[in-house]
């Protein structure tokens, strides 16, 4: 049995990940201040060891991570408005906090760091292709900006500390416990509600759009696999579709009514809108192998059966 300690792990991501470390037979340490709610389950409470606080705190990071034998950091400020509306606390979030997770790793002789980062650090760039790792990046938002000064960070850190590190860049995550103000959940709260689904922009910028459990398998092989080096990742749906399919398929999987109307974006997400963004899976690929991943439609289905049962 590993101890392990998780970042943000009450987060959307973060809890899916400490249900899945529970079933590998871990033993979970959870740090999350919940500011952002908490999506792990009374079950999920009652089997690790949880701390309400901020990776900011140095004093709390440097205690819990005592005798851990791997960190994800996944506790971040997230949503479109939210880090509009505060860049600098943005930035804190993730220098301060990697820079406590380091610390505690370096004194605690903890060898791994297992890092969230987005696929936000490619920028606005128009690729022609589905983006790899090695293509250039151009992040534009403070919290892309933020993620990519961490995934240099933890190269430094592999050079001079031997700490190895993976950091990957996620590709529009979406899955059963999102938070509404997500496109996906979103667009399926309008339309349950035969509401207006409401699109910014003209709806043909396009997504790739990654369920949650290939995620989460994913990142954990990754884990797995990886033992002495500082990588990154994409991870991703390896498909492409527009935000007017997407709005399509939820009206037609919910069997609503709602009109799809486009709407001017609004100044605050400006920064944030991309034309187009799909990955590439070929590095991946190398490491761990083909994946069959959950198609759009099924994802959808199951978000949609989920809220289902409590509607």
């Amino acid at each position: 049995m590993s101890k392990i300690l998780v970042t943000g792990g009450a987060g959307f991501i973060g809890s899916h990940l400490v249900k899945y470390l529970l079933s590998k037979n871990n033993e979970i340490v959870v740090i999350d201040n919940l500011s952002q709610g908490n999506k792990l389950s009374q079950n999920i409470e009652n089997n690790i060891e949880f701390i309400n606080g901020d990776i900011r705190d140095k004093y709390i990071i440097n205690k819990i991570a005592k005798n851990c034998e791997c960190i994800y950091h996944f506790a971040a400020r997230l949503g479109v408005e939210i880090v509009a509306e505060n860049h600098k606390e943005t930035m804190e979030i993730e220098t301060i906090g990697m820079q406590n997770i380091v610390n505690a790793a370096i004194k605690h002789n903890i060898k791994k760091i297992v890092y969230a980062s987005t696929s936000g650090v490619y920028g606005k760039s128009a690729f022609e292709k589905s983006v790899a790792e090695n293509f250039s990046v151009d992040p534009r938002t403070s919290y892309a900006v933020a993620k990519r000064y961490n995934e240099i960070y933890l190269k430094a850190i592999w050079e001079q500390h031997q700490i190895s590190s993976i950091a990957i860049r996620y590709f529009n995550v979406y899955g059963i416990k999102q938070d509404e103000r997500m496109v996906i959940p979103r667009f399926i709260y309008q339309a349950q509600s035969n509401r207006p689904i409401t699109i910014y922009g003209d709806g043909t910028q396009t997504r790739d759009f990654t369920y949650i459990d290939d995620t989460i398998k994913r990142t954990y092989d990754l884990v797995q696999k990886i033992k002495s080096q500082s990588e990154i990742f994409n991870i991703c749906g390896d498909n492409e579709y527009s935000i007017n399919e997407l709005a399509l398929k939820i009206k037609r999987l919910t069997k609503s009514q709602s009109e799809i109307i486009t709407m001017q974006t609004p100044n605050d997400r400006n920064e944030f809108e991309v034309k187009r963004r799909t990955g590439s899976s070929s590095k991946i690929e190398k490491y761990i192998g083909k994946h069959s991943h959950v198609s759009l439609d099924e994802g959808l289905a199951r978000i949609i059966n989920f809220k289902n049962q409590y509607i």
